[in-house]
């Protein structure tokens, strides 16, 4: 939501339109009811934008009624595709939807353009003051020094990746099953080359193996940011013990009167706070937490690499040579401190 929201900004100063605060299609992430104003302080981003765009609450009166003409943004390549194929659509319609622009290039926009996004990415998005109290309060109550550890095991997660695993729980394989619906998984050779391109989730045991092998030491304190619904969770605290969660630290009353995507908030302020990040995947989640990251000159992030392990393990690697290729595979990033994944930022420049 926050990778769509500053995208929809850098459109509207391409386009030079109003932004009208979006509505939040939660039900696709966990079937619930929630808006802008339930995460981030209204009255801070309109304030914060002001002279990079217009934005205003609510549409005028005039066309509050009619349907938003729909533009699929998702394969918009940058600035002139915006001006020569959306802005006639918003000149004829005045009020359009646009759909999350997945693949347009940020990096072509004109100077103005980029100083929008990257003002809503960096600046003006900012929580509740209820929201970030509640997640300082939670950043407080975690052991120092800790590590912020972004785990992907979820059975969607899994459903979605196509990836099958032997030696989970009957429990984890039927929640699994039950997520695929017409999805099935990969077989035979097409199994194989799907996980050496590393397009499967690492399991909580495959990931405590290679935090193992980085030589970060089982007492580690560990932040889990995750989701509902984790499975195979003994795999990773069975090794590393000083594992803590949202739920363990905050009231049942808190946790549980909270949508999801308030969650996901403390989540994402807790790692983009913690003193190291450390991530399975590459999802939406990773890198917005490592952009603003490298933004405030943290670089102690790092993405585990599910093709490496693939590849070793198809190898027959085991044990101690194992850990000694993911460590080599690892090393250039673990000294840096930061994942091989994270381009040269845009936003750099002062504001």
């Amino acid at each position: 939501m926050r990778r769509d929201l500053c995208d929809g900004v850098g459109i509207a100063r391409l386009l030079n339109a109003t932004l009208v605060l979006p509505k939040f299609e939660v039900a696709a992430y966990w079937n619930e009811s929630s808006g802008f104003a339930d995460v981030f302080d209204v009255e801070y981003f309109i304030q914060q934008m002001n002279g990079f765009i217009k934005v205003v609450k609510e549409l005028p009166p005039e066309i509050a009624s009619k349907e938003p003409f729909r533009v699929d943004c998702s394969k918009r390549k940058g600035q002139f595709d915006y001006i020569e194929t959306v802005l006639p659509s918003l000149l004829e319609h005045h009020y359009i939807s646009i759909t999350p622009a997945m693949s347009q290039r940020r990096d072509r926009y004109p100077l103005y353009a980029k100083a929008s996004l990257c003002q809503a990415c960096y600046s003006a998005l900012r929580l509740t003051r209820s929201l970030e109290n509640k997640a300082s309060e939670l950043l407080e109550a975690i052991p120092k020094p800790f590590l912020s550890l972004h785990l992907r095991f979820e059975p969607d997660m899994v459903a979605y990746s196509q990836c099958e695993y032997s030696g989970l729980s009957p429990s984890s394989v039927k929640a699994i099953e039950a997520a695929r619906g017409d999805r099935k998984p990969w077989t035979g050779e097409l199994a194989h080359v799907w996980r050496k391109r590393g397009k499967c989730p690492l399991t909580p045991n495959e990931t405590a193996f290679i935090l193992q092998s980085l030589s970060i030491p089982t007492d580690t304190n560990i932040y889990l940011a995750a989701g509902d619904g984790l499975m195979e969770i003994e795999g990773l605290t069975s090794v590393y013990t000083n594992v803590v969660t949202k739920s363990s630290l905050l009231s049942d009353e808190d946790f549980t009167s909270m949508h999801g995507n308030t969650k996901a908030a403390l989540d994402y302020y807790v790692s983009i706070n913690s003193d190291s990040y450390v991530a399975t995947y590459f999802g939406n989640m990773d890198k917005m937490v490592a952009a603003m990251r490298a933004f405030k000159g943290l670089y102690k992030t790092l993405f585990l690499s599910r093709r490496a392990f693939a590849e070793f393990t198809s190898q027959g690697f085991s044990g101690k040579d194992l850990m000694q290729a993911l460590w080599k595979a690892h090393l250039d990033d673990y000294v840096m401190g930061r994942g091989s994944a994270l381009p040269d930022c845009f936003c750099e420049f002062k504001l």
